[in-house]
């Protein structure tokens, strides 16, 4: 017996065919022939693709919260970059489906409590909401930047062996000696290190804000 169709069920089915095919590849009628309905039966849960990819986008988000209990803001926020990254990582074009996505409504509720939490800091709520938009743009714009090299290298049959070696010739020429030995000090400099790096740095812009913000109190 089929199970009856609903917007979450459409979801996940469209998550689980996005890992087979890509993003590219999943179409309306693709995704209805994988579910057994015409493909008209969709629009009766979601007015059109760009509608299902913001559910799909929250859908994966929900696959990663992170419960910490901290009072400390700064942690929060890493250990919620990092679950976002690993989110998104784990499926096929994660960070495509993300990008642009316009938030539903289910995901208001976590966002007021972590803007709550960042005001509580010593942040304004404006503040708060952009550092929140700047650390998820981030993530995404890296996500997007390694799963776009996953698929390239997928395409051309470049393997880490080849990656290596070319890091190692770039490291061993002569005309480049301030990149070579960045190279040698931190090997891949598209890899996690390189992630966890922009992120502090993020991370530091916010206590900045906070720094000086304490410093005019002081001295008024």
């Amino acid at each position: 017996m089929r199970q009856p169709l609903d917007s979450a069920l459409v979801v996940r089915v469209a998550l689980k065919l996005l890992d087979e095919v890509g993003l590219d590849g999943l179409t309306l009628r693709r995704l209805a022939a994988e579910l057994g309905v015409q493909a008209p039966a969709l629009y009766w849960h979601f007015a059109n693709k760009r509608e299902l990819l913001d559910h799909m986008a929250q859908a994966i988000a929900e696959e990663c919260v992170v419960e910490l209990d901290t009072p400390e803001w700064d942690l929060a926020l890493v250990a919620y970059a990092r679950a976002r990254r690993k989110g998104l990582l784990a499926h096929r074009d994660g960070a495509k489906v993300a990008s642009g996505n316009r938030p539903v409504a289910a995901v208001f509720p976590t966002v007021e409590a972590a803007i709550e939490q960042l005001v509580a800091a010593g942040f304004t709520a404006l503040e708060s909401m952009r550092s929140m938009v700047a650390i998820d743009t981030y993530v995404t714009g890296f996500v997007t930047e390694e799963q776009a090299e996953q698929r390239r290298n997928a395409e051309e049959g470049w393997t880490e062996e080849q990656d290596q070696a070319a890091y190692a010739a770039l490291a061993a020429d002569g005309r480049f000696p301030l990149m070579a030995a960045a190279l040698r000090e931190g090997g891949d400099p598209n890899g996690p290190d390189t992630f966890e790096h922009g992120l502090a740095m993020l991370i530091d812009g916010m206590r900045a804000i906070l720094g000086r913000r304490y410093e005019r109190s002081r001295r008024s």
